[in-house]
């Protein structure tokens, strides 16, 4: 099955926008969620974790803080590739002036629907494009 990014809708928050493109919930059969993240610069989400599913990050482009665990805060930047286990509380940080683009899994897929309750979430439908607003 071809997804193309157009044809999914975004979710947006304060610190950027994320679009599904394999998630249980619109795919039959489906066992995983894969997405795209974009954390717009000098920005990042509140350390938080996802008791059910591990998740996987791959870093397209960009440089940031990142954080898995009671660990030490380390940077990433293009090429790396972060694991964090299910149950761990972990954040990331936009650190340039550049758009951070992450690729980003959860095993078992379904955690993407507790960002719905974000208070900053916001649903465009396909085909949207929704305005960057700068803090």
């Amino acid at each position: 099955m071809l997804i193309n990014p157009d044809a999914v809708p975004t979710m947006t928050f304060g610190w950027g926008s994320i679009k599904w493109f394999v998630t249980p919930s619109a795919i039959a059969g489906a066992g995983s969620t894969l997405g795209e993240v974009i954390v717009n610069p000098g920005m990042g989400h509140a350390r938080h974790n996802h008791p059910d599913a591990e998740e996987i990050l791959y870093v397209i482009s960009g440089e940031a803080r990142q954080m898995v665990g009671d660990g030490e805060e380390f940077p990433i930047r293009e090429g790396d590739a972060v694991h964090i286990p299910a149950g761990v509380y972990h954040s990331t940080f936009n650190t340039t002036w550049r758009p951070l683009r992450l690729i980003v899994t959860y095993t078992p897929g379904g955690e993407e629907k507790a960002l719905e309750a974000a208070p900053d979430f916001h649903l465009h439908q396909a085909g949207d494009i929704p305005a960057w607003r700068p803090a």
